[in-house]
């Protein structure tokens, strides 16, 4: 019985403690640049994406800096599964005042292009 409720207790734990981590870069992320200048002509619009970061379990104590790094970090490698290295325009709507008081998701959108 006690072996049942340890291992139960193991397992809730890494789940989570998995839950509450922030997102990684990928190795392909790490090539896609944020910028605030419109891409040259000769770049490709592939589209709007947005990138999230669960604050659920973390909570707001998380601190906004790295709930924020979570979302770019997860825009950036969904911008490079699309074949994009340039993201332009990136905001972060769901950063309000609400964001001090509740663990809300944190969300950051752009603009992926492709450029040569």
């Amino acid at each position: 019985m006690r072996i049942n409720v340890l291992l139960g207790l193991s397992v809730a734990a890494l789940l989570l403690a998995g839950c509450s981590s922030s997102k990684t870069l990928s190795s392909a992320g790490e090539g896609v640049t944020f910028t605030d200048k419109q891409p040259a002509a000769n770049c490709q619009l592939l589209g709007n994406l947005t990138g999230s970061q669960s604050n659920w379990l973390s909570g707001a104590g998380g601190g906004e800096s790295s709930s924020l790094r979570g979302a770019a970090n997860d825009l950036r490698n969904r911008a490079a599964e699309m074949g994009g290295n340039v993201i332009y325009g990136a905001t972060s709507p769901t950063q309000n005042i609400w964001s001090s008081f509740a663990p809300l998701d944190s969300k950051m959108t752009g603009q992926v292009y492709k450029c040569p």
